[in-house]
């Protein structure tokens, strides 16, 4: 067998088990490190259905993004703790399928529903958006923070600022933010994970989106073929957002006329 062949194939069969067994990733940010706990059976379900996930928590003054404070992570079903040299949270949501966010405060609400940045959360929710990754919050807190709740004593907020919150929260909704009562989030979570997939099997099966027949790894071998299709000098390839195009390949659509687009993002 011709070497060169042969590498095409390893690679293309390596590809193919890749894809195989994505599965679909969640981060879950909580105030603190106790938060989680009554979420056990939620994460078991999660297990059960090949759901990944991994755990922020936002002990104290941590939930307060100061700068120099970053955010880390390791292994898998990790838990993710402050930490001054480990990545930002602009890098975070990049890994992850979606952010769900069970508890939401007055003031991180109002810093995302306003576009402004300075906490853990408003970060990684604006970054997330940014990136077309969903976000659900839970719909069922107080609006006051673990801590200030433990600190206080008190449990619901003053009148002026619960109309408050109600309409930041819906600035939010606006923002393409979901919500959800915490006794719907297992189902919502799964829902909305599987419609991914399915708008994803749906995308890759389209003709319009994807070249067919050549699988998820296009070789300078490959561009003829493609060329005798039907695409010619100033037309555009779209592909599937997996689909991976050797550099020779690339040179050569290149130098064709044609340019290379990924699923919706009209990435060249």
């Amino acid at each position: 067998m011709d070497i060169k062949l042969m590498v095409e194939t390893i690679v293309k069969e390596l590809i193919k088990s890749e894809d195989q067994v994505r599965k679909a990733k969640l981060l879950y940010i909580f105030c603190d490190s106790t938060a989680h706990e009554s979420f056990l059976d939620h994460f078991i379900e999660l297990q059960n259905e090949g759901i990944s996930y991994d755990m922020l928590f936002l002990d104290g003054d941590t939930s307060s993004w100061l700068g120099l404070h970053k955010v880390e992570s390791t292994g898998s079903n990790r838990v993710i703790a402050a930490d001054e040299y480990a990545p930002a949270p602009i890098e975070l949501p990049r890994e992850y399928d979606g952010v769900i966010i069970p508890e939401i405060d007055v003031d991180n609400a109002a810093r995302i529903a306003k576009g402004l940045k300075g906490s853990v959360k408003s970060e990684i929710v604006f970054f997330a958006m940014l990136l077309n990754k969903f976000v659900i919050v839970g719909d069922d807190g107080s609006g006051i923070k673990r801590s200030d709740r433990l600190g206080l004593k008190t449990l619901t907020l003053p009148s002026g600022y619960k109309k408050l919150f109600l309409s930041l929260k819906e600035e939010m909704s606006e923002l393409g933010i979901e919500f959800c009562r915490i006794t719907d989030l297992t189902n919502t979570v799964v829902t909305k994970v599987k419609g991914l997939a399915q708008l994803e099997s749906t995308t890759s099966s389209n003709p319009s989106v994807q070249v067919p027949d050549y699988g998820t790894l296009i070789t300078a071998n490959d561009v003829p073929s493609i060329l005798d299709s039907g695409h010619k000098k100033g037309s555009s390839l779209h592909l599937s957002k997996r689909t991976k195009v050797s550099p020779l390949a690339k040179d050569l659509f290149r130098e064709k006329g044609i340019e290379l687009h990924y699923g919706n993002e009209g990435e060249a």
